[in-house]
């Protein structure tokens, strides 16, 4: 108690600008932005894959594999590359879990319960098998060398990602999107909710993931167009004979986006081809770990109008969802984010505007009820002086309640859509004029069917996820992973000799082949930026890796098991012997491939006087243990 009577508290400070034995609440970092966003963008003109039984393919291929197991490695019946029937098998077992991901193939699952039976019991004999290979490995690790451990255990470790996949990543949404449909009855769901549903629960599993630490508030918005197929008169029909078409009419009363709020593309109602969005909003000052996804989740499948749409045939288009701590404006539903182009009419800037949304008109695509929608990671740090310019130059007003700096960035855009601009060439402009590092998606009914990102600066990322039917972005691999691991990093940082901007912007496109060739890519400038096969990335972790499990945050959980971290870490390193004289005494078993000979025999000469140990946060303080251990 003595000692904590010297510290020094701050409140707000960056820890940078306060001396050594300070405590500082909430710590001001400049270049860290907790916060999340994540989307996804469907895709038309994807391939019709082959039809064939993926889940049968799955179970043959692990009857082979467990035939080779670790009883066959201990009696010399195979050496351990052939462990599990070598690494190609279980490749094609990944291959297997990616496809039963795709809509076709876990549609199959989710609408035929015996189908999902057969996975459960598998994902449950794998469980076991890996048990009882963990266990002999424990028993016998001294016997093997480093290297043979190391092939051993990545093998265990890519089996039981497989298995995590197969359970977590696949079986386990099957009842996540029935509560989501707000039935608990399979048959009450058509194929059609069942692919809006899928993509809305992939989304919110994100948002979750993101939310490494609690956030203080989320939003999540859905985009469907009404197919050539839909009855809009059926639509109509049934919202009334439900009672819900007062509701349906109140809920499009327009302005800035709230927790409810319906927005249609077009002014004549349902509309053919006319683009519907849904946004969901909730905000929380505790800012709970859990609490955003689980209001949004609750919120969505109660939602009796949006589940009469869904099951309608009506194309998922682009979504958007983002979980935020406010470092600029209050915590409210309205600063959630996506935000709008919404603005108050110069004769009324103390309240928002009755009736539907204010018909505009920009010069490249006429008059119309068009909606930019925006989410932002980072701050725009011009914010203030660039509201200041609309609001006396362009005589656009932002509501009072709204206060936070992301509202600027559809109001920006619209500001060269109205100098004539198409959306493209305005939204490459409107980011250019933001300063600081900011990571920022957008959506709009003036280019429906695309996802426009932008990335400046080192403190914010994106990430592209590439599946064969949709994009998938987010802030965080972690955004990415339950659906593909492949994916391209955004590079808010110039590397372009040709170019002296920096910042790059992407441009998804739903009517493509999908990949790499819907994708348009360029710098601030507009420099057309090159991205190549080669610049596909294959994530390194899973789901598995950033699972919370049961803990109620993740300190907690990185506490509680590191000694099993450390058990595995040191396993077949070392043994403990017992001499003749009964004295114990530890023996180290590090092969070349850690320790080299020509390093062992140095030491053993004495010929290396220092030994630097490098590491950061729980790393440096295990160096610093290890280096007093080697001093005395």
């Amino acid at each position: 108690m003595l000692k904590l009577k010297k510290w020094k508290i701050y409140i707000g400070r960056d820890p940078k600008g306060v001396p050594a034995g300070s405590v500082i609440l909430l710590p001001v970092l400049s270049n860290v932005i907790p916060c999340g966003l994540a989307g996804i963008l469907a895709i038309k003109k994807k391939a019709i894959p082959e039809e064939k039984d993926v889940g049968a393919e799955l179970i043959g291929l692990f009857e082979d594999i467990k035939k080779e197991d670790m009883g066959k490695i201990l009696s010399r019946s195979i050496a351990p590359e052939d462990y599990l029937n070598g690494r190609d098998s279980l490749n094609e077992m990944e291959k297997c879990i990616l496809q039963l991901k795709r809509d076709i193939h876990f549609q199959d699952i989710f609408f035929h319960p015996e189908n999902a039976r057969k996975l459960f019991d598998l994902a449950g004999e794998i469980k076991s098998f890996l048990l009882h290979e963990e266990k002999l490995l424990e028993e016998n690790a001294p016997i093997f060398a480093t290297k043979e451990m190391e092939t051993i255990s990545s093998r265990l470790i890519l089996m039981k990602d497989i298995c995590w996949s197969l359970e977590k990543d696949i079986l386990d949404n099957i009842e996540k999107i029935l509560e989501l449909s707000g039935t608990d009855k399979i048959d009450e769901i058509s194929p059609e909710g069942f692919k809006k549903y899928t993509k809305i629960n992939f989304l919110l599993n994100s948002l979750d993931r993101l939310e490494v630490r609690g956030r203080d508030s989320a939003g999540i918005q859905i985009s469907l167009t009404l197919g050539n197929n839909a009855s809009p008169e059926k639509i109509l029909k049934a919202l009334k004979e439900k009672g819900l078409y007062d509701d349906f009419i109140n809920r499009m009363s327009g302005g800035d986006l709230v927790n409810g709020s319906i927005y249609l593309s077009d002014s004549h109602l349902l509309k053919k081809g006319t683009v519907l969005s849904f946004t969901y909003k909730t905000a929380s000052i505790i800012g709970e770990l859990g609490r955003n996804v689980r209001e949004l989740r609750k919120t969505i499948s109660s939602d009796l109008i949006f589940h009469l749409f869904a099951n309608e045939e009506m194309d998922f288009g682009t979504s958007l969802a983002h979980t935020r701590w406010a470092s600029v404006g209050s915590i409210t539903e309205a600063n959630c984010h996506p935000i709008n182009n919404f603005t108050l009419p110069s004769e009324s800037a103390s309240s928002p505007q009755d009736g539907p949304q204010t018909i505009k008109r920009y010069p490249h695509y006429g008059e119309g009820n068009w909606s930019i929608n925006v989410v932002l990671n980072g701050d725009i740090d011009n914010y203030q002086t660039l509201r200041n310019s609309l609001e006396a130059e362009e005589n656009l007003l932002i509501a009072p309640e709204l206060t936070s700096d992301t509202k600027i960035i559809p109001l920006q855009i619209e500001k060269y859509l109205m100098k004539g601009c198409d959306l493209p060439e305005a939204f490459r402009l409107a980011v250019g004029d933001f300063e600081g590092s900011h990571a920022i998606a957008m959506e709009s009914n003036l280019d429906p069917g695309k996802a426009y990102l932008a990335l400046k600066g080192s403190g914010q990322s994106i990430y592209v996820g590439l599946c064969e039917d949709q994009y998938i972005f987010s802030s965080e691999l972690y955004g990415l992973v339950e659906e593909t691991p492949f994916f391209l990093k955004m590079n808010g940082e110039n590397e372009n000799k040709d170019t002296q901007a920096d910042g790059q912007i992407f441009i998804l496109d739903q009517d493509s082949e999908g990949g790499l060739s819907g994708i348009k890519a360029l710098y601030y400038d507009g420099t057309p930026l090159q991205i190549t096969e080669s610049s596909i990335q294959k994530a390194e972790i899973t789901t598995r890796d950033i699972d919370r499990g049961n803990y109620p945050h993740y300190l907690l959980k990185e506490i509680t098991e590191s000694a099993i971290s450390v058990r595995k870490t040191l396993r077949e390193k070392y043994r403990i012997s017992e001499k003749s004289n009964g004295r114990k005494e530890i023996v180290f078993n590090l092969g070349k491939d850690i320790l080299p000979e020509k390093l062992k025999e140095s030491l053993a000469r004495d010929e290396i006087r220092h030994i630097i140990i490098i590491g950061q946060g729980t790393a440096a303080i295990a160096g610093a243990a290890i280096a007093d251990g080697l001093t005395r």
